[in-house]
């Protein structure tokens, strides 16, 4: 669930902040105010592409952050950790920058992600749906998920993908055995020599650094001796050194400090100078014992500095890379000579694999058979309750081959029209019905599954009457089992609202400027009312505000 939305300096919003709680939130404002910016901005925070426009004009930089309470979603917090988000306290803090030259960064709780782990994080957190990018409805591969939280039965589907994993890897290692013998060899031999090599060395990260520094002292390492040794000469050793003088000095003057008591303000800086001439002179003793002028030292480490050389232009531009490439060599290594198991026994395990990914792949299969007509009545009972009388809502499914979610393809039909057949959603719906149907779609399965928080945008598009009544009350009875953000012209939407936000647009400074602000009590009657009867709000439009308020 979202908790919290912060905005800085994305478009016309200079600076704003939401507080979301429970249930539904709705997000009011006449035409034209931002409503749809803040849709984008929660957009941004879950890897929407970043786009320069959005970063106010003027400004350095947009900065949006969204915080997520993720303490009662397991398989939520366990995506975290997969990617090495640290979960503290069961919150989730995304923070995305994007620059005035488009360069975009992602922090989640505080730590350096990419846009890849954003996006499959937010992919968790939120549905959007409407005019935007994260309208999952559309995705062919995504709507198998909505049958399957329908129909309830996430472990047969987990048990099929475990199945299937398990069978492509007998598959894989099958294929490594009957592949051309003498290629294996001869591949087993070049890695082996090629891991031996490596581990022979022992390269370690950013030591050819340090051997190029240390091979450096060593060569000039008795002129290093010798000016260290002038130099403690001239410090502290010699006859009239800087200490012997300056430890005069201070000598001298505190014997006058009893005559002239501000002669203490030359006295602390001659004292903290001594004391610096003091610790320097150990530090350059220290160093100086420390030198080293072995050749056989010398000869150690430009051995070993060629033998990094070698290795380098060999296997990868540093350390780093040539320990990335040792690693590699291990696994195929570890793989081909797993290879030399028995032929028969793999085929026998992958038969009985097979059979049993066979087996789990059909009782999956039959469970959305049954679960697919009901799905299908109920999607389209409620999407003709939504202003779309003629509807008719599909679910098809045809045979593909066993992959790691079954051996279905599932596909949503959809037509709005009578007379017109039913064709994929994808190529026949508009903005307005995609909401609609996605709400449809999660009224009918709610409860039972999927994401925990849903934005609509665009879903009150053409509907007034009984419909925007009907719409809010799906709406309404949806925010039972999610949080469900709403951007609404429906007062009727407005009116059942858990939060209500109202998003207006004025003048700071001369420039357009968005501002939100929760509404409560008499402030919130008066926008409903505003909602029903336009700016002039007479008696009548708020005790019908007050009505639908409840």
């Amino acid at each position: 669930m979202l908790r919290a939305l912060t905005v800085k300096d994305v478009a016309t919003i200079e600076s704003c902040s939401l507080e979301f709680g429970p249930g539904l939130t709705v997000l009011t404002g006449e035409t034209g105010a931002g409503k749809s910016l803040l849709v984008d901005a929660i957009g941004l925070a879950l890897g929407d592409r970043a786009d320069s426009e959005l970063v106010r004009a003027g400004s350095r930089k947009a900065v949006v952050s969204l915080s997520a309470d993720v303490s009662a979603d397991e398989a939520l917090r366990r995506l975290c950790d997969e990617n090495g988000v640290e979960v503290e306290d069961g919150e989730v803090v995304i923070v995305r920058e994007v620059t005035a030259e488009g360069r975009s960064t992602v922090r989640i709780n505080g730590r350096l992600a990419s846009v890849g782990v954003l996006r499959q994080i937010g992919a968790e957190l939120v549905d959007m749906h409407g005019q935007h990018d994260h309208q999952a409805l559309l995705d062919v591969e995504r709507q198998i998920v909505f049958l399957d939280e329908w129909a309830s039965d996430a472990d047969l589907r987990m048990s099929v993908g475990l199945r299937f994993a398990e069978a492509e890897g007998v598959r894989r290692r099958l294929a490594s055995l009957r592949s051309d013998r003498r290629d294996v060899e001869q591949r087993v031999d070049m890695l082996r020599f090629q891991v031996e090599e490596i581990s022979g060395v022992g390269p370690v990260a950013g030591e050819f650094e340090e051997l190029e520094a240390r091979i450096s002292r060593l060569q000039h390492a008795e002129r290093l001796v010798t000016g260290a040794s002038e130099a403690l000469e001239a410090l502290s050793e010699g006859e009239g050194s800087a200490m012997e003088r300056v430890s005069g000095a201070v000598r001298s003057l505190e014997s006058l400090a009893s005559l002239d008591p501000g002669i203490e303000r030359v006295l602390d800086p001659l004292r903290d100078s001594l004391f610096s001439l003091e610790e320097a002179v150990r530090r350059l003793g220290a160093y100086a014992g420390e030198l080293d002028m072995d050749p056989a030292a010398l000869e150690e480490s430009a051995a070993r500095l060629d033998a990094l050389k070698r290795l380098r232009k060999k296997y990868g531009e540093d350390e780093t890379a040539v320990i990335a490439f040792l690693e590699r060599a291990k696994d195929e290594l570890a793989l081909l000579e797993e290879s030399g198991s028995s032929e028969e026994e793999l085929v026998a395990a992958l038969a009985a694999t097979e059979s049993a990914l066979m087996k789990e792949a059909g009782a999956l299969s039959k469970v959305r058979a049954r679960a697919a007509k009901e799905f299908a009545a109920s999607v389209t009972k409620h999407a003709r309750e939504l202003a779309m009388e003629k509807a008719e809502f599909e679910v098809r499914i045809s045979p593909k081959p066993v992959e790691a979610d079954g051996a279905d393809a599932v596909e949503f039909y959809f037509s709005a029209n009578p007379g017109d057949p039913p064709r994929p959603m994808a190529k026949v719906a508009s903005g307005g019905e995609i909401s609609r149907i996605m709400l449809a779609i999660k009224v009918a399965s709610a409860g039972r599954a999927g994401v925990p928080t849903l934005v609509f945008d665009e879903v009150d598009s053409g509907l007034g009457g009984r419909a925007a009544a009907v719409t809010a009350t799906k709406l309404q009875q949806l925010a039972r089992y999610n949080q469900v953000l709403v951007i609404s012209h429906l007062p009727q939407i407005a009116g059942r609202a858990d939060t209500h936000f109202r998003i207006e647009k004025g003048e700071r400074s001369g420039r357009s400027s968005t501002s939100v602000v929760e509404l409560e009590g008499d402030a919130r009657v008066l926008e409903v009312a505003r909602m029903l009867a336009g700016e002039k709000v007479g008696d009548s439009a708020l005790a019908n505000a007050r009505e639908l308020i409840g």
